[in-house]
């Protein structure tokens, strides 16, 4: 099992970064450790004084494929969640400023909260989803995947090109503008249309 995510596939979070809108998806992995399941406590690391929330839909893929065409990229999953994929800023920007791969920012153990996954079918339309995070009972993220860059059937379709997915793979779509730094004591809750499906506390 793997998990791949999508980096600036929000315009407003591209904006609040001071990032450059890209041509094609920006894609980046984390290793299964990063998974907290079943509302585990996350840690706060050593190795960094400024971790982020970023909330995010989660598209679980359910049959192997690779080359998918975009429109059997449907076929490919039938669940989705919510998920945050938490950040150490201050890693990321020394290791972008020296033009090296993100991977300690993002891939540390506990970095990867996810809810469990529910039917895609209790949605009339995925790409029209609200989606939200609550930072200790005020809402900090809010976001609709209407608003992607690049739609979740196209992201299967264009990573199907590089990595062969698997039953089980899930794929972090993106983060809506709204993300900041967390800090222990804190808790996050993440929902869908209204549903509470995630909460996390910080230790």
């Amino acid at each position: 099992m793997k998990i791949i995510a999508v980096g600036r596939n929000y315009v407003e979070h591209i904006k609040e970064l001071n990032n450059e809108q890209p041509e094609d998806p920006v894609i980046f992995t984390k290793p299964e450790t990063a998974i907290l399941r079943n509302n585990d406590p996350f840690y706060y690391p050593d190795f960094s004084t400024d971790v982020h929330f970023e909330v995010e839909i989660l598209i679980r893929i359910n049959r192997a494929g690779k080359n998918i065409e975009e429109k059997f990229a449907h076929k490919y999953y039938d669940e989705i969640g919510i998920g945050i994929d938490f950040t150490a800023r201050d890693l990321q920007s020394k290791l972008k400023a020296k033009g090296l791969p993100w991977d300690l920012a993002k891939g540390f153990n506990g970095s990867a909260p996810i809810s469990a996954f529910v039917p895609k079918s209790q949605f009339p339309d995925l790409q029209n989803l609200n989606f939200q995070l609550d930072l200790n009972g005020e809402t900090r993220q809010q976001g609709n995947t209407s608003l992607m860059l690049f739609k979740i059937d196209y992201l299967i379709s264009f990573v199907s090109r590089y990595f062969l997915l698997q039953q089980g793979d899930i794929i972090f779509t993106g983060t809506p503008k709204g993300v900041g730094p967390v800090q222990v004591g804190d808790v996050l809750t993440a929902s869908i249309e209204g549903q509470k499906m995630l909460e996390c506390s910080v230790k």
